[in-house]
């Protein structure tokens, strides 16, 4: 199973935002990370922002990965019956990537991000 901190110290050739239900990473060396959610009926999770260029994170190592939940943000709609909000916070020699996820549901659904490796 893979680890947000995988990523530390490795040098990605692409970071890209798939449609926001997806960010893929591709080192230089050609391994495959990829953020995600596998969406079911009743709920939603998506990329609601990226405060950052994800280019600062191409051709420098990661030397931070982190994920941090919920942050006291307020949801997004009104009333809704669960939500979880994901932050994932990368940085390099370039600069600062924060990428704000956003799940909600009707409170018998996962919100959270997935994360994993991509095998050939």
């Amino acid at each position: 199973m893979a680890s947000i901190d995988d990523l530390i110290g490795l040098v990605m050739s692409q970071v890209e935002n798939r449609h926001n239900d997806e960010l893929v990473f591709i080192t230089e060396t050609g391994r495959t990370f990829r953020f995600f959610h596998y969406q079911d009926c009743c709920e939603s999770v998506t990329i609601e922002d990226i405060i950052g260029d994800l280019a600062d994170l191409v051709g420098t190592p990661i030397i931070e990965a982190e994920e941090v939940s919920n942050e006291n943000e307020p949801p997004l709609s009104d009333n809704p019956e669960s939500f979880t909000w994901t932050f994932y916070k990368f940085a390099t020699a370039k600069g600062y990537v924060t990428v704000r996820w956003y799940g909600e549901s009707n409170g018998y659904y996962a919100e959270d991000v997935n994360f994993e490796e991509v095998k050939a």
